[in-house]
């Protein structure tokens, strides 16, 4: 049946869908975090048909338990044991991504499959467990690639220059905005070469790998960021899109 419109839930979260007219097909994207537990969840569909009519779908997909790494890793005391100034500007660049990140516009920006940044080896996959200074932090949330600083780094999608600036963690990072609560972060740039509003295509470069923030060496952090939540890069370059 010909579809006017079609929108899903999933996990407390709202998916927006597109229609490729060249396949005929309606498509979107949609993951689960880390903290998700195993166990099967409905996906919720609702449509509405070109004659006016309603219709609705219910599927359940089941969500399996996966096990990580962990590693250990030393990183300058300033990370782990911040003094009052430096909690002060974490606590200001918090409150920055607080207030930017649920901007994302409700339009798709991207087009296409998401290419990697860069071509080069993944040093350290997502949803690795990290113990920073011998005492467990957080879990990975994005890839770690493996170039030397001044690499040039890529983005994974067309979108809008979303955040363009040094952070305390973070190191000079870049935010890129694809629509419909979906980014792409880019982290530990030597040097930013995009500014906040510009919009960029699929691989243009926006900024040099570096190590800046929390970083034990020259390497690129990126992560992809939908709707509040983190979800695996290396997923989304695998899928097959329009």
């Amino acid at each position: 049946m010909p579809l006017k419109s079609l929108e899903g839930a999933w996990l407390g979260h709202d998916v927006a869908f597109n229609f490729d007219s060249s396949t005929r097909t309606w498509y979107g994207l949609a993951g689960a975090s880390l903290k998700t537990r195993a166990g099967s969840y409905p996906f919720l569909l609702n449509a509405e048909s070109t004659s006016g009519r309603a219709l609705s779908f219910e599927r359940k997909i089941r969500v399996v338990h996966a096990k990580y790494p962990s590693i250990a890793i030393n990183v300058p005391k300033q990370y782990t044991e911040p003094d009052p100034a430096q909690v002060e500007k974490i606590k200001q660049d918090q409150a920055l991504k607080e207030s930017l990140f649920p901007n994302s516009g409700p339009e798709r920006e991207w087009s296409g499959r998401f290419l990697p940044p860069v071509d080069a080896p993944i040093s350290d996959r997502f949803g690795t467990e990290r113990k920073l200074n011998g005492v467990t932090q957080s879990s990975h949330q994005g890839l770690d690639y493996r170039v030397p600083a001044g690499t040039p780094i890529a983005a994974l999608n067309r979108g809008t220059v979303l955040l363009a600036r040094p952070l305390f963690f973070e190191g000079n990072c870049v935010v890129v905005d694809h629509g419909q609560g979906l980014l792409s972060l880019y982290l530990h740039l030597s040097e930013i070469t995009v500014k906040e509003g510009d919009q960029v295509t699929r691989g243009e470069q926006i900024g040099l790998s570096g190590a800046t923030g929390r970083a034990t060496g020259a390497h690129l952090h990126v992560a992809v960021r939908w709707q509040g939540i983190y979800l695996n890069p290396s997923t989304l370059f695998a899928l097959r899109l329009p």
